[in-house]
């Protein structure tokens, strides 16, 4: 679960009035399994996000909990040398914050900047798998389609926009400096459209175009041909995933392009 997706699920508690404690890594030093700000929401029957698994969150849920039984609205620092005090092989020390989850605590809740901005135009099989990943990524994206209706019917997390509107090209110009782009839609001419019209733009941080090595050729030539510079056309990614991740199955497609767009996100741009 991302930053952005547990603050608003502490929103909804907070407006459902239900008890809960928020765990919190106040500090790390060393090897830890979460760095510093990890947050993590307890209610006596549920738990949301987490702040490295293993005994350590099996012991800060149940000091949670305890608290929760007693009334305790207290603010608690419990410093936690990990080898010595759990017998966890990390061998870092941190201190988490138990406190309880109130508007104050929301307020504090600093928003998490998204790893990248992504416009991707394509909601068929492909898309729709994509999107899937994407809900549980520090990302912000607008999912653009003509289409209403190949949109699934359930709604997306809070940081996908679903845009449906026509021509589709328009958005490209609306998209800000340095973003993602994936095409990946019903129609080769629309996806060529679409990549000409970011090309053009030539301020994309990564372009990927659904395709073989065939439609590569095909588009890198007419681009050309309709004078983008070759320079650009060769910083367009076809086909698109981290190499060596094989298969056409649309839930395999995604998971080689989620990689891709992490890749990305950490270059220097």
């Amino acid at each position: 679960m991302t930053v952005n997706a547990l603050k608003h699920t502490a929103a909804a508690w907070l407006q459902q009035q239900r008890p809960a404690r928020l765990v919190q890594v106040l500090q790390a030093r060393g090897s830890v399994p979460r760095e510093a700000g990890t947050r993590m929401l307890v209610a006596a029957d549920a738990v949301a996000g987490t702040i490295g698994g293993g005994h350590l969150e099996l012991q800060a849920i149940t000091r949670a909990r305890q608290a929760l039984v007693r009334g305790d609205t207290g603010v608690h620092d419990v410093a936690i040398a990990l080898g010595p005090t759990l017998g966890q092989c990390c061998g870092g020390a941190l201190t988490l914050r138990c406190a309880p989850l109130d508007a104050a605590a929301l307020d504090a809740w600093p928003d998490e900047p998204p790893l990248f901005t992504l416009q991707l135009y394509g909601a068929g099989h492909v898309g729709r798998a994509i999107v899937r990943l994407l809900e549980t990524l520090p990302c912000a994206v607008q999912w653009i389609d003509e289409r209403e209706d190949e949109f699934p019917p359930e709604p997306s997390a809070p940081h996908i926009q679903r845009l449906c509107v026509e021509p589709v090209q328009a958005e490209v110009r609306l998209a800000p400096p340095g973003a993602f782009y994936l095409v990946l839609t019903h129609s080769h001419d629309l996806d060529l459209a679409l990549t000409e019209a970011i090309a053009r733009r030539n301020d994309f941080a990564y372009l990927g175009l659904i395709g073989s090595a065939t439609k590569r050729a095909r588009f890198f030539s007419r681009l050309a041909q309709r004078g983008i510079d070759a320079a650009v056309v060769e910083r367009i990614t076809c086909p698109i995933g981290v190499p060596g991740i094989h298969g056409k199955e649309p839930e395999v497609i995604a998971v080689a392009v989620a990689a891709q767009l992490l890749q990305q996100s950490a270059l220097p741009h």
